[in-house]
């Protein structure tokens, strides 16, 4: 049987640059799938959101470079909390799965490892 999972991850980017946007989201996208041994055709939707200092382009082209054209995307803003990580890029995706959500593995990069210690 298969159920609807969540899949968090999130990474750090050093510059406000289109290439640096969507090769680091890009990054995160394929290590979220490698660990999860996840099928395009198993992505249900994808939510990205971005610290309000990275606007130069939107982390979901990199969804859709890697060839995920099916799945609903989504940008938004994260919420600009004082002292917070800048320059972050996080992901929540859905996926079926037959996986419990306890053996779903979330991947955190870079300096965004400090926003889930717990995981490393």
């Amino acid at each position: 049987m298969s159920y609807i999972r969540g899949i968090r991850g999130a990474i750090s980017v050093s510059k406000n640059t289109k290439d640096e946007i969507v090769s680091s989201t890009m990054t995160v996208l394929r290590e979220i799938a490698k660990l999860n041994k996840i099928k395009t055709g198993d992505i249900a939707s994808i939510i990205f959101s971005v610290t309000r200092d990275l606007n130069a382009e939107f982390p979901a082209v990199a969804a859709r470079k890697l060839g995920w054209s099916e799945a609903p995307l989504l940008c938004t803003y994260e919420v600009d909390v004082p002292g917070s990580l800048p320059k972050c890029i996080r992901v929540l995706m859905h996926v079926n799965s037959a996986k419990t959500q306890a053996s779903i593995k979330h991947v955190y990069l870079k300096e965004a490892k400090k926003l889930r210690p717990d995981l490393g």
